[in-house]
């Protein structure tokens, strides 16, 4: 079994970790949906030099090494480059990372009345135990377009001063029928409704409270009912993350699958300060937790398409070069694991199963039950993995996601290995996976990050 990550670092190593991990609980805190995160991503690339593709394509720039560029794809997926020494055929180093989290949607007619209380119908997205969702302080984070292109930026429940809203459960007084059901129908889908007003609007005669909200929308965003049709509006958890643990050694936060990988990928990006041999790239998509569909996830052209764009610039574009460039890539899948919980053992097999406090994590494998549905490493990548790894001095572990017949999941991996570049999955390790509020350890972040560098500057 690996040491543990914490002996090898003095005391003002670890005030670097501590330090490192601020920055981190600033990023989710603040980024709760995918929209933010690239906001957020695009503001911290351009402090570090990057500029827009597309303002580079308008004004017929060409690029040359060291040269650092993103590409924003519809708000909800980035692709940044630093510009390389060799020609793109030879090939990218890749650190692909998903910026969505399991979450309520509201749906496009959510607004109605029911016993005099407002509520918003809601459809869950991606995995999720629907139960964990009630009892909860929410929040309500994202986009209303309204028809003339005007776009609203909606935040309610962060701020101090904000209200909160949240889902109802049974009582338990009156939970015993409910109580004999099964984890997955204690709580339906359809009843994950959110409570969001109780005071009618005076001297209205129907859904008076009803009424009284949409006048406080229309106060305070100026949209109407209507425009919830072409809204793209996410609840989430309120609050920001937190330190966990009494000596602070962990991170509490929402949407940790896969923002802490997102951050630490763009963190290590932003760590290189001089040109690497081939051209690296920091790559975050959408829809990775419904199966990476959609114009934003990993399976659309995006990716593929930026990437001739950014070769075209460099001056070296051809429809067989841009193959010869995917096929010789090679890429870190940056996606979180499942950390070992005493309080399950059950579910997992010690010899193959991530800790806390280890290490990076790889997963040579993920996919469920007979490897179905995976991308599997092959040996020689990962044994060049291993040596970047030890020259850098960074702690690494390797897992399974979990006992082979207990379930299973995957990631972007398999797709981005369809262009035949070697793939592997590897990030942080969690407790509380796709529940509202997910645990990390602080020192895994931090050797992720290493880990990510390491492979940046020695694939």
């Amino acid at each position: 079994m690996a040491k543990n990550a914490w002996e090898k670092y003095d005391e003002k190593g670890i005030q670097e970790i501590f330090n490192f991990n601020e920055g981190y609980k600033k990023f989710i805190s603040k980024c709760k949906t995918e929209r933010e995160c690239v906001v957020e991503s695009i503001k911290i690339a351009e402090e570090h030099g990057f500029k827009n593709l597309e303002d580079v394509i308008n004004s017929n720039e060409t690029l040359k090494t060291g040269d650092k560029v993103y590409a924003n794809n519809m708000g909800k997926g980035l692709a940044l480059f630093v510009i390389g020494k060799e020609k793109m055929e030879k090939g990218l180093k890749i650190l692909g990372a998903h910026i969505d989290s399991p979450r309520l949607d509201l749906k496009q007619n959510p607004l109605y009345e029911d016993a005099d209380l407002a509520l918003l119908d809601t459809h869950y997205y991606g995995g999720i135990k629907k139960y964990q969702w009630v009892t909860l302080p929410l929040a309500l984070h994202g986009v209303v377009v309204k028809k003339d292109g005007t776009k609203i930026n909606v935040v309610v429940g962060e701020d101090e001063s904000d209200p909160v809203v949240g889902i109802s459960d049974l009582l338990i007084h009156l939970a015993a029928d409910q109580m004999d059901k099964k984890a997955g129908k204690v709580v339906e889908g359809e009843d994950l409704n959110v409570l969001i007003g109780s005071m009618p609007l005076k001297d209205e005669e129907k859904d008076a409270v009803k009424a009284n909200i949409l006048r406080i929308l229309k106060e305070k965003y100026n949209f109407e009912e209507d425009d919830f049709l072409s809204a793209e509006i996410e609840v989430v958890p309120a609050g920001n993350a937190r330190d966990y643990g009494l000596d602070r050694s962990m991170i509490m936060g929402y949407g940790q699958d896969d923002r802490v990988c997102a951050y630490t990928s763009l963190l290590a990006l932003t760590e290189i300060k001089e040109a690497q041999d081939k051209t690296c790239v920091c790559l975050l998509v959408d829809k990775e937790e419904v199966g990476s569909i959609g114009a934003t996830g990993m399976q659309s052209k995006f990716f593929e398409n930026v990437v001739a764009e950014v070769m075209d610039r460099v001056g070296d574009y051809s429809e067989i070069k841009l193959r010869r460039c995917l096929t010789n890539s090679k890429m870190l899948s940056s996606d979180v694991s499942a950390a070992f919980d005493p309080n399950y053992p059950s579910v997992m097999e010690k010899k193959n199963t991530a800790f806390f406090g280890k290490g990076i994590v790889f997963n040579k494998y993920t996919g469920a039950r007979g490897k179905g549905g995976c991308n599997d490493a092959n040996a020689e990548y990962i044994a060049e993995l291993r040596a970047m790894m030890e020259k850098h001095n960074v702690s690494f572990q390797t897992a399974e996601l979990g006992k082979v017949d207990q379930g299973g999941g995957g990631t972007i991996a398999y797709i981005l290995a369809q262009y035949n570049m070697e793939v592997i999955d590897c990030g942080v390790a969690l407790q509380n996976m796709h529940a509202p509020w997910e645990v990390a350890s602080k020192v895994d972040v931090f050797e992720t990050k290493n880990g990510y560098v390491a492979f940046l500057k020695e694939a």
